[in-house]
């Protein structure tokens, strides 16, 4: 099952579709969303999404990657996490079986994710890692794909490697 967990930088990712965790506006913003619009160009990825836009959180949408090292973009809108009872873990769920149905159908073979939802959003990470790396595995009993999880501080990566020992041989 080619599930990888790295701690890395997601735009330098050598993948064929790199997923932004996005706002439903699919405007540039912080964290790994604003760091994915810098690398990628500003003002084209930026058109390319306005076209796409609005979108609701759990959807995917996809895009050139521009500049970035990828072939495409794809972005999708985590769940703001409020208490864990208001539908999070499906809506979280959801953008990662939308972006990798997305990645399939343009014929992707491999594609890395942050922890979407973990920054700003607040969705606890231990619980963001537990839904990412178990929808991931379901996705790979049934389809070819490298599947990379970017991990971007070593803690979180300690955490990520932990809850992904099970699924990963």
């Amino acid at each position: 099952m080619p599930l990888e967990i790295i701690c890395g930088d997601i735009t330098k990712m050598r993948v064929d579709a790199i997923v932004n965790a996005a706002n439903t506006a699919l405007q540039m913003g912080g964290g790994v969303c604003g760091a994915i619009f810098r690398a990628a160009g500003e003002v084209e990825l930026q058109a390319a999404c306005d076209k796409l836009a609005p979108i609701k959180t759990g959807e995917a949408v996809i895009t050139p990657a521009f500049k970035l090292p990828a072939i495409y973009i794809i972005h999708t809108a985590g769940p703001v996490y409020k208490d864990g009872r208001q539908g999070e873990e499906e809506l979280l769920r959801s953008c990662y079986k939308n972006a990798l149905a997305l990645a399939k159908n343009a014929g992707c073979g491999s594609i890395a994710f942050p922890l979407i939802s973990s920054g700003i959003y607040g969705y606890p990470k231990a619980e963001a890692l537990q839904v990412a790396i178990s929808t991931i595995a379901d996705f790979l009993k049934k389809e070819e794909m490298t599947v990379n999880l970017v991990i971007f501080d070593k803690e979180t990566y300690a955490l990520a490697t932990e809850v992904a020992a099970p699924y990963i041989k």
